[in-house]
C-alpha cells in the first residue's frame, strides 16, 4: 500500500491476515514494488483494480442495483483506477442501456478524466486527497478499454464537496463513509449534473476506510463549507473588558465560540490594541453574514475568512469606534 493509505484500511487487512508493506508515494509505486516482490518469489500479482477477475466481480455492484432499483435513469459512480465503474458500467449497460453511467473523480487526481481526452491512459500526478482511493495516477488499461465505450460522462470535484458529503452521510444517514465512497454524492452536491434533477439516481456509498482523526478533518471542513463554521479577525481594545465586549456581541447573535487567538507582540500600531483571530460556529451562511454584518457595524477592522494574512497596516489598526472599558 502506498505511505497516504488509511491506517485504518492497514490494520484492518492486517487483521485479516494479510501481511501489508508500506511503500511508495503512491499506488503506482507500490504496484511495481508489488510487481518486482512478485518476480523475486515467483508470486501471482493480481491488480486491484484492472485484473479481468477483479473487473467481473466489480460487476455484481451493477447487476445488484439492477435488481434492487427499478427504472434507473442513472448510476453516478466514484473512479479511481476504473475497476468499479468498468464491472458496474459493463453490468447496467448490458442489461439497461438507456441507462446513464457516470463517473466521478477528485480534482486532485482526475487521471480517467484526462485518459479519456487524450484517448488512452496516461499518467496524471496526484496530489493529497480525502478521496485517497481515488488517487490513482495511472488507470488500468483493461478498465479503461471496456469502460471508456461504456461511460457517458466524467466530472471532477472539489476537496471542500467530498468533505462537506462526508458531512451530511453522517448527519442525515448517520453512515461514515470514506472520501472515495462519498465522491459520488459530492458531485451532486456541487450541481456538476443538473440535467439528473428529477431522476431516479443510484449512488453507491462505496468504501468506509477512514482514521477517526481524518474523520475529524473532514468534519470541520465540511462544517466549513457549510457555513457552519467560520473565521475572522478583528481589532479591539486591549483594556479591560475588550475582549469582554467581542465575546458579548457573538454571544448575542447565539454564535459559539470554537477558538479564539489573541496577537499582541506584533502589532505595529496603538499599544491598547489587540488584533484577535476568532472561529466561531454559526446556523450557516445566513446567520454567518448577520455575525458579519453586527461585527462591521461594531468595530472599525473586520476581517472575514480563512487564510487572512496578519494584520500589519497601522492604518487598519484605529479603533476610534471601539469604546475602552
Amino acid at each position: 500500500m502506498p505511505i497516504i493509505a488509511p491506517l485504518m484500511k492497514v490494520s484492518m487487512c492486517e487483521q485479516y491476515g494479510a501481511t501489508v508493506i508500506v511503500k511508495g508515494a503512491d499506488i503506482n509505486e507500490s504496484r511495481s514494488y508489488a510487481m518486482k516482490i512478485g518476480q523475486e518469489k515467483n508470486l501471482l500479482y493480481v491488480n486491484g483494480y484492472d485484473h479481468p477477475h477483479i473487473l467481473a466481480g466489480q460487476g455484481s455492484m451493477g447487476l445488484e442495483i439492477y435488481d434492487q432499483v427499478k427504472d434507473i435513469d442513472a448510476v453516478v459512480c466514484p473512479v479511481g483506477g476504473g475497476g468499479l465503474i468498468t464491472g458496474t458500467a459493463l453490468a447496467i449497460k448490458t442489461l439497461s442501456p438507456s441507462t446513464l453511467v457516470i463517473g466521478v473523480e477528485s480534482e486532485r487526481c482526475p487521471s480517467f478524466t484526462k485518459s479519456m481526452e487524450a484517448g488512452k491512459p496516461v499518467y496524471t500526478p496526484s496530489l493529497s486527497t480525502l478521496a485517497d482511493g481515488l488517487a490513482v495516477p495511472m488507470i488500468g488499461v483493461n478498465a479503461f478499454k471496456t469502460a471508456a465505450p461504456l461511460i457517458d460522462k466524467m466530472v471532477v470535484v472539489s476537496e471542500e464537496y467530498i468533505a462537506l458529503a462526508i458531512l451530511r452521510l453522517i448527519e442525515m444517514e448517520k453512515a461514515v463513509v470514506e472520501g472515495a465512497g462519498a465522491a459520488a454524492l459530492a458531485a451532486l452536491m456541487a450541481g456538476k449534473l443538473p440535467e439528473l434533477k428529477g431522476k431516479r439516481v443510484v449512488v453507491p456509498l462505496c468504501g468506509g476506510n477512514i482514521d477517526s482523526t481524518v474523520l475529524g478533518r473532514c468534519i470541520e471542513r465540511g462544517l466549513a463549507a457549510d457555513g457552519r463554521m467560520c473565521t475572522f479577525y478583528v481589532v479591539v481594545s486591549d483594556r479591560p473588558g475588550g475582549i469582554a465586549e467581542l465575546s458579548k456581541l457573538i454571544s448575542s447573535m447565539g454564535v459559539s465560540i470554537k477558538d479564539i487567538y489573541h496577537e499582541r507582540a506584533w502589532l505595529k500600531a496603538d499599544i491598547f490594541s489587540v488584533q484577535v483571530k476568532v472561529t466561531v460556529e454559526t446556523r450557516g451562511f445566513e446567520h454567518a453574514a448577520e455575525l458579519e454584518s453586527k461585527l462591521r457595524v461594531s468595530y472599525p477592522t473586520v476581517l472575514w475568512g480563512p487564510q487572512v494574512p496578519e494584520i500589519r497596516d497601522q492604518s487598519l489598526l484605529s479603533l476610534t469606534n471601539v469604546n475602552d472599558n
